[in-house]
């Protein structure tokens, strides 16, 4: 299931690495829970509706986002937190709550990404943060897939997750998080698999750090 959300406009300009304050806000909705820190079941999307400036992002006309979870009561506990607090940041606060019901899916789609993609292995000492063009990127966004299905007592052994090779125009982007700089990768998503675990994707996003607003699917 989806939420999406609209959001009052906002009072400061938002600095382009804001996505801590809107981890900051999802944490507050939640309360206490052990998903802090726990595999990452749930996605969400960038704000959406800003203007840029040199200093930050405008929204002078409101912002939107989302966020998707494969467990429903998940949500359900957000809509309570918001209900009780609805501010986020920046003096935006949550206006409205659209549920969208997770969409029947066929055994090949194609998404659009609402995030960029991090694919990130620890390498001795290093940890290495792949680009579309590795060639073991698909087998790694693979890989991570099959392991959050486990986590939720899913299997699919005819699972396959790959960039659209044919798009003309993916690009890798620089994702700051709290001092780190994360090189995560802009590019369409085919996945092959049960509908289930499509739909699953479609919830919970694709690759990893998924819980800080990466790898969100459209």
């Amino acid at each position: 299931m989806r939420l999406h959300f609209n959001l009052s406009p906002s009072k400061t300009l938002v600095p382009f690495d804001h996505l801590p304050g809107l981890v900051g806000a999802l944490h507050k909705w939640i309360g206490q829970n052990n998903i802090h820190n726990d595999l990452s079941l749930y996605s969400f999307s960038w704000l959406k509706g800003g203007g840029i400036t040199k200093w930050g992002l405008n929204f002078k006309y409101g912002a939107s986002f989302f966020i998707s979870a494969f467990d429903d009561s998940l949500l359900k506990q957000i809509i309570m937190g918001i209900q009780a607090q609805p501010e986020i940041n920046w003096g935006m606060e949550v206006r409205d709550i659209i549920i969208e019901e997770t969409p029947t899916f066929s055994e090949k789609e194609r998404f659009q990404v609402a995030s960029p993609v991090l694919i990130k292995r620890r390498i001795g000492e290093r940890e290495h943060h792949f680009k579309y063009s590795d060639a073991e990127t698909n087998n790694l966004l693979t890989e991570t897939l099959q392991h959050k299905l486990n986590k939720a007592g899913l299997a699919d052994n005819s699972l396959n997750v790959r960039f659209d090779e044919q798009f003309a125009f993916p690009k890798t982007k620089k994702v700051n998080y709290k001092g780190i700089g994360n090189i995560a990768n802009i590019c369409p998503i085919i996945i092959e698999g049960k509908p289930e675990s499509i739909a699953f994707a479609w919830n919970v996003g694709i690759g990893n750090s998924t819980g800080i607003g990466l790898g969100a699917l459209k």
